[in-house]
């Protein structure tokens, strides 16, 4: 794999901080509890007030740590395999590489500019930085015009193309139903609690809705640079899916009311991603 030295140093940096990171945010207990506190927008919102996330609302404080448990349980031995695999030569270890330095690029970006601000502020931001230089070196390796003849012809394209376009045009109208109503009445958004605004779904709507559209067009259509694209996203939602199973679940364990129709659909949207990764992981030539 080209630039290998300088992905192999880039991944053991993120490996070992995002362990440290993860970490201590799942296992950090200090502070003075649960308070409430009134937002700029007059909305009374309930602090978590304890650990490395005391400053954030319940409902983000808990979302983030389930982020940890998927980075640190999840995240980093699938880094950890991807990269051995690719080491090796392996096609498929370079697209798993690739589709989780995606997710440790999303989650630390997330972190960085979402977070209220703590003693993790650093770490998050040289992990932002190391998981975006790793991931764009490992785009850069690939050939891409010859990605196609490392699939079978059976690989059911249209399908995963599909469930790509399904799921970006799901989540880009679940968040522009979150925003236009809000914008119609003059007000702020649901949800927003005490921040300032709406970094996730400003990710989402730039970058990753129109990603999942353009890898759902380009895989469907068989060009080369949709079967790199499909499976970055592919992988990407697999662990941030995974991630926001493990937060409802949080959520119901603290007593936090939640839609079990909302929880039925993301757990079925996971295991068909998941679904699609297997297709396209049997449907690589047994030579790569």
């Amino acid at each position: 794999m080209k630039y290998q030295k300088a992905v192999r140093l880039l991944v053991f940096v993120i490996v070992l901080l995002s362990v440290f990171v993860s970490s201590y945010g799942i296992f950090s207990n200090d502070g003075q509890g649960s308070f409430t506190f009134t937002s700029i927008f007059g909305e009374t919102v309930n602090i978590y007030g304890k650990g490395v996330y005391q400053h954030d609302s319940v409902s983000m404080a808990l979302q983030a740590i389930a982020q940890d448990f998927i980075t640190l349980f999840l995240g980093v031995p699938l880094l950890m395999l991807s990269f051995y695999l690719s080491r090796k030569g392996q096609l498929k270890g370079r697209l798993l590489l690739c589709g989780t330095l995606g997710y440790f690029l999303y989650t630390y970006t997330s972190y960085s500019f979402l977070s209220m601000y703590n003693s993790m502020f650093l770490p998050d931001v040289l992990l932002m930085s190391a998981s975006f230089f790793a991931f764009i070196l490992t785009m850069m390796s690939f050939d891409i015009p010859t990605l196609p003849i490392y699939f079978e012809q059976k690989l059911p394209v249209k399908f995963i193309g599909g469930f790509l376009l399904f799921t970006s045009f799901i989540f880009g109208m679940m968040w522009l139903g979150k925003i236009v109503p809000s914008l119609e009445k003059g007000t702020h958004p649901a949800g927003i609690d005490h921040y300032t605004t709406l970094v996730i779904q400003a990710l989402d709507l730039a970058i990753v809705v129109p990603a999942g559209i353009l890898a759902g067009i380009l895989l469907i259509k068989r060009r080369p640079f949709g079967y790199l694209l499909s499976s970055v996203i592919i992988v990407k939602e697999i662990t941030l899916l995974t991630a926001l199973s493990t937060m409802i679940f949080l959520q119901i364990y603290h007593g936090i009311l939640v839609s079990f129709v909302m929880l039925a659909i993301v757990v079925f949207i996971n295991l068909v991603v998941i679904y699609c990764m297997v297709l396209i992981l049997i449907n690589m030539k047994r030579a790569v």
